[in-house]
């Protein structure tokens, strides 16, 4: 699935693990958060009880964290892409050949490029990375 790791990655990954003793390799950018997606059965064990291990690796690093559920395929592409770009809601999702088309509304498309298409390219470089497939916006 993710092809590339950078350092910086590595470091995250490491820090996840050794303080919710789960092992992830997947470790995600989007809007300034931190998205570590883990096997579906482990989210809770992964937040901790009352978020505390997400609240500890938040403080270290300084930045947001999410645990969202990795997906097993390409028929959990909706909740996948609902999980990352929460809380912007979008109308519908579809895969077209090799190409996936998110039909939002005026506002949502809006939030979802974001200034300087900088989201809109995050979201494409993930699920380019997962899925193998482009993105598209209308």
């Amino acid at each position: 699935m993710v092809s590339t790791l950078d350092m910086k990655d590595i470091r995250y990954l490491n820090l996840f693990r050794s303080i919710t003793k789960i092992n992830t390799r997947y470790c995600l950018h989007y809007n300034n958060t931190i998205i570590f997606a883990v096997q579906r059965n482990l989210i809770s064990k992964a937040v901790g009880r009352n978020g505390v291990n997400i609240r500890k690796v938040s403080e270290i690093l300084g930045r947001k964290i999410k645990v969202i559920p990795n997906p097993r395929g390409i028929e959990d592409l909706r909740m996948f892409v609902e999980d990352i770009v929460n809380p912007v809601m979008f109308k519908d999702i579809e895969v077209n050949g090799n190409e996936i088309i998110l039909n939002a509304g005026s506002q949502s498309k809006a939030a979802l490029i974001g200034r300087d298409k900088k989201r809109f390219l995050e979201l494409k470089s993930i699920l380019k990375d997962y899925f193998k497939k482009d993105l598209r916006i209308i």
